[in-house]
Formats: structure tokens, sequence, C-alpha cells
């Protein structure tokens, strides 16, 4: 496989990396089959902050997209979540996005009110879909009310849908019924996944 070229901006992430062992062309390189990357991700957590360009925080926060960036690498992402300018990115579906679908690896029931806030606040549009995603791993016994709470919010409704049915949830009997005539197929799916694991 070849090297992905690096991004504008990764330079000097790159020469810190390479001082603690990893000498890659780019942050994708680090994403390649095989690699473990632990100790690059204290490296990797403070340019998280640093970086100021979009484009380059989307690649970190992929290269943290990983279980053993546990659980360092939880809350700066759950701030860099908060903090993606809405001029950056409006729609919720570029960097934040990114970060939402990290903090679904990421998931650590230890920040569990914090995933919470962030998949309950409307104002991050579809970038909460993979936070509502997450919470099917969560342990806490109130993450099916949080989860049934969102089912009809139709910017999450098909994940909160998915991540009951993973959680074989007794309560979404009618959340899932509900959502046997949706539009979409994935939806229908994950539904009738929720309903076939009742009955399992």
């Amino acid at each position: 496989m070849r090297s992905a070229a690096p991004a504008s901006g990764e330079e000097p992430i790159l020469v810190d990396l390479a001082a603690v062992g990893f000498a890659v062309r780019s942050l994708a390189d680090l994403r390649r089959p095989g690699v473990r990357y632990r100790d690059a991700i204290p490296v990797l957590v403070e340019w998280l902050g640093r970086a100021s360009d979009p484009k380059v925080k989307g690649e970190i926060a992929r290269a943290l997209s990983v279980p053993w960036a546990k659980p360092v690498a939880v809350r700066p992402v759950i701030e860099e979540f908060r903090a993606v300018d809405v001029e950056v990115d409006p729609t919720g579906t570029g960097v934040r996005w990114t970060m939402g679908n990290a903090l679904e690896v990421l998931f650590d029931d230890a920040y569990f009110d914090a995933f919470v806030e962030l998949a309950a606040d409307k104002r991050y549009g579809k970038a909460r879909q993979m936070v509502v995603l997450g919470l099917a791993k969560s342990k806490r016994p109130q993450v099916v009310d949080v989860l049934l709470g969102l089912v009809d919010d139709p910017d999450v409704d098909g994940h909160a849908v998915k991540a009951l049915a993973k959680l074989r949830a007794p309560a979404a009997r009618l959340a899932f019924e509900s959502k046997l005539g949706d539009s979409r197929a994935w939806v229908r799916s994950e539904a009738r996944k929720g309903l076939n694991r009742l009955t399992g």
C-alpha cells in the first residue's frame, strides 16, 4: 500500500511523531493495517487541541478512533466536538461528525453524562449520530430511557434504534414497531433486528 501524502499543516505533527518512534509520511499512514501506535496517542491528543486547520483536526480524530486511545483521548475529543465552529461545519456532517465517530469508538461509561449531553443537544444535528450509537456500549441502566428519548429525533432516530437493538432492550419494542414503516431501508432493518433479538 502506498503512503498517503501529508495534508497541509501536518508537518510539525509528523516531526513530533517521529520523535516518539513513528516516522510516517502522513497521519493517514498511522491507520494502515497492523500499525499499533499506542505511544503516539499523547502526541495526537496534544495536537488535537493545537491544530487550527479543520482537515488536520479531522485526520487527528480519525487516528484517535482506536480503542487503545482510551481513556486519555476521550475528554479531549469531547471538548473538540463541542468547540467546532458552526461556520466551519454548518451542517454538522464534517469535522464535528468525524469527532462524533471517534467518540463512538472511544465510548467510556466514565463519561456517560457528557455523552448523553452531546447526544441530546439538537444544535449538533447529525454530528450526534455516532455519539448516539456509542451509547449502546453503556452498562448504565438509564441508557435505554436516554435512547428512547431520541427515537423521534430525525437527525439521530435511526442510530438510536440501532443502539437499542444492540442493547436488546425490551422497553424498546414499541419504538422498533414504529420504525417498521420508516422510509429508510436501513432503519427498517435495524427495527426488525431489534424485534428479532427480543424474541430470539
